[in-house]
């Protein structure tokens, strides 16, 4: 028997990428995968034209969120509300 510790395997629906928020330090550096996964985060939260971040934040304040909420809804799910 080897003496790796067997993680189980992600469930229906997962889409197995690592978390987005501040992940914790690996010394490998989170490999190809975590690569990605960052670098498309950053894509994602890269600051909209002037014109749009106001129309979010003007939006978000019409319905008590903050324009990070807001944003973060529309990156979710793919629509406005």
């Amino acid at each position: 028997m080897s003496d790796t510790l067997a993680l189980p395997r992600p469930g229906p629906g997962h889409n197995g990428g690592p978390p987005l928020e501040d992940p914790p330090p690996r010394p490998t550096g989170g490999g190809w995968n975590g690569y990605c996964w960052r670098r498309a985060h950053a894509k994602a939260w890269k600051t909209p034209p002037r014109e749009i971040a106001l129309r979010r934040l003007q939006r978000a304040e019409e319905l008590g969120m903050s324009y990070k909420e807001y944003t973060s809804v529309i990156l979710d799910r793919g629509k406005f509300l």
